[in-house]
């Protein structure tokens, strides 16, 4: 199986995952952008991250989570993905909490956390799903965008078998310029897969979990 990946990812991982009959080729679709913004003072107030760029752009921007639980000062971290969670390990800093979409965790804050007030580090194209439930419910919410998603609509000449999606921007950037005429499509979640549904209405595999790991597994399964 000839299968595109929407997605430059290490080969050898990919190619071990799937094992042999598969032929896995990778092309980026957005650009991802990195804002210079000043630091702020984050006082005891909430953190979110939906993505792992959020994750790296909060720390090139020099924010830094309060941690000092003996004296009550510190940030709790929620966010979104498997992938965001180590990302925000790497730098030293645990999570209160991780959910698999915006959607689950906007559920988890409302049921749980009504009285903190909450940041969210995000890219210009983040779904408003937290932005529009949390005030609602009178939580405080302030979004911080620290990076931008380029569309690059690239035109693919070669035919493939099938092709994974990682984001509704990558399947926007996709779209523009390629049909989706594959015998199978993959997204790697449900959020993935609602945009790729706006163009086709083709049966679409959804990963489980919201992570590579599992998408593959997926593929390695239907693939076959």
């Amino acid at each position: 199986m000839k299968i595109l990946f929407t997605k430059k990812l290490d080969q050898n991982e990919v190619a071990t995952q799937l094992g042999a009959g598969f032929h896995p080729s990778f092309l980026e679709v957005i650009k991802i952008n990195f804002l210079q913004i000043p630091s702020f003072p984050l006082k005891s107030q909430s953190l979110i991250f939906t993505s792992v760029n959020g994750v790296e752009a909060f720390f090139k921007n020099g924010f830094k989570p309060q941690d000092n639980f003996a004296e009550r000062n510190f940030n709790k971290i929620y966010c979104v993905g498997k992938k965001t969670k180590i990302q925000l390990r790497k730098h030293g800093f645990g999570v209160f909490k991780m959910k698999k979409n915006a959607k689950e965790l906007s559920e988890f804050i409302i049921e749980n956390c009504g009285k903190e007030k909450f940041i969210h580090f995000c890219g210009n194209l983040a779904l408003d799903i937290l932005q529009e439930k949390l005030p609602l419910q009178n939580i405080g919410y302030k979004k911080v965008v620290v990076y931008e998603t380029e569309l690059i609509y690239p035109k693919v000449e070669e035919e493939f078998d099938a092709i994974a999606f990682f984001s509704p921007s990558g399947v926007r950037s996709f779209v523009a310029n390629n049909p989706l005429n594959f015998k199978q499509i993959f997204a790697i979640g449900e959020t993935t897969a609602s945009e790729v549904m706006k163009h086709t209405s083709q049966k679409i595999f959804i990963g489980k979990d919201n992570d590579l790991s599992a998408l593959l597994k997926l593929i390695k399964q239907e693939g076959k």
